[in-house]
């Protein structure tokens, strides 16, 4: 009889395991997830700043698995989940599973402070891109129409928060966009007096790479006019002020809040071992513990090793690998083999500053590079990983045009907006 494996989650882990078991005889699938595509997060922050459009990096699932006939796409929210009925209770009717795996990824974490969650922008979803792409360009709308030269330089301050790959590429593209685009845009702004800041709670960006890329990172973003402010905690944000811990104030329109994530648990399950950060405890075979038949994958797992104590780094190439290794560990169980513990390889990690500027790291060989170099390396690799050959093209020809004509032609707004804001 067919095993029925319902994957809640259409991020890089669980649609890396439903296309490993595409049209597989023992299995039927059924994929779960709010939104009816997989979205490609690594270039959110183009979308936010108006480089790409959303279609570019947003995937239907149904045009993904159009020629998959043993999976079917659900999307609905997940009200509950009966362990021991082995049923899912979700907003669209009950669903039955042999095998439940959870691969709801991350969200944002803002360390329980409800007014900066109310007034920063976060960037975890396709939406939430949108939605700073709609303030980011509503802040200069309303600045042009000013007259008081603080409440202008107000709506010219942008702040980061954060300075990980995604708050590091973001303050990046911003910066590119007030010497390459905004001058033209706004010429009855003094577009000069822009500033950006990115702040960091630690003492250096990118902090889970290397010295060199920390270093060569931070010298491309003050090279490109970026305040880069280390040891730096965010204590308060009102709409209008950044409240640091030391108690200066920056004035500010708009925060983006990059500074840290947690595992974005879905509700309704029984789930008591739960480790720092909102992640579901998971053994070597990313089963979790306690259950037979619950797995979770990628940024939503906490897999402790001997060389990670405090788990595996909550990146995309975690998630792929270990929807891999599960669907080799299903089909095994169905033939009655041996099924295999996740083994992390560290493949290294990278980040774009702008134009020429990037930071690569490499595990093997244990080598660092920066510059044009690492750049070309960035792209090749997000437009080999993108889905779609189609894609793919739009992508790489956005690119290229931006790189000779430096503009962004995608800066549309669409009013209203989605999110509060203090006038």
């Amino acid at each position: 009889m067919k095993k029925h494996i319902v994957i809640i989650g259409a991020g890089f882990g669980g649609l890396k395991l439903a296309r490993s078991l595409t049209n597989h005889p023992q299995f039927d699938i059924t994929l779960l997830d709010r939104h009816n595509f997989h979205q490609f997060q690594p270039l959110l922050y183009q979308v936010a700043t108006a480089s790409l459009d959303a279609s570019n990096i947003s995937f239907p699932l149904r045009s993904i698995f159009k020629k998959s006939k043993n999976i079917t796409i659900r999307i609905s929210e997940l009200i509950s989940v009966d362990s021991s009925l082995q049923i899912l209770e979700t907003s669209t009717g009950k669903v039955a599973y042999d095998f439940l795996v959870i691969a709801t990824g991350a969200d944002t974490n803002y360390f329980g402070n409800a007014e900066i969650k109310q007034y920063a922008f976060p960037m975890k979803s396709t939406l939430e891109a949108l939605q700073l792409r709609n303030q980011i360009i509503q802040n200069f709308e309303e600045a042009s129409l000013m007259t008081d030269k603080s409440q202008i330089q107000k709506y010219l301050t942008m702040v980061v928060v954060g300075a990980g790959p995604t708050g590091v590429e973001l303050s990046g593209a911003l910066a590119e966009m007030k010497h390459e685009k905004l001058p033209f845009e706004y010429p009855g702004l003094a577009i000069a007096d822009m500033k950006i800041y990115l702040l960091e709670g630690s003492k250096k960006v990118l902090g889970n790479m290397s010295e060199a890329s920390s270093i060569n990172s931070r010298k491309y973003l003050e090279s490109m006019g970026v305040t880069v402010m280390t040891e730096t905690i965010v204590k308060n944000y009102d709409g209008e002020r950044v409240l640091l811990q030391d108690g200066s104030i920056i004035p500010s329109a708009l925060v983006i809040w990059a500074a840290g994530i947690q595992g974005n648990l879905p509700d309704g399950i029984d789930i008591k071992d739960i480790a720092p950060g909102k992640r579901i405890r998971v053994d070597s075979f990313n089963k979790v513990l306690g259950f037979d038949n619950i797995y979770a994958l990628g940024d939503v797992a906490y897999m402790e090793t001997a060389l990670n104590p405090k788990g595996l780094p909550q990146v995309a190439n975690v998630a792929i690998d270990q929807a891999t290794n599960l669907a080799q560990n299903f089909k095994n169980q169905i033939l009655g083999k041996s099924i295999k513990p996740y083994v992390y390889n560290n493949k290294g990690s990278m980040a774009t500053v702008g134009r020429n500027k990037a930071v690569v790291d490499l595990a093997k060989p244990k080598i660092s590079f920066q510059g044009f170099a690492a750049w070309l390396v960035w792209m090749g690799l997000h437009l080999f990983l993108l889905i779609g050959f189609k894609n793919r093209i739009v992508v790489f020809i956005n690119w290229i045009y931006k790189y000779f004509t430096r503009n962004q032609s995608l800066s549309l707004f669409f009013p209203p907006l989605l999110r509060n804001k203090k006038s």
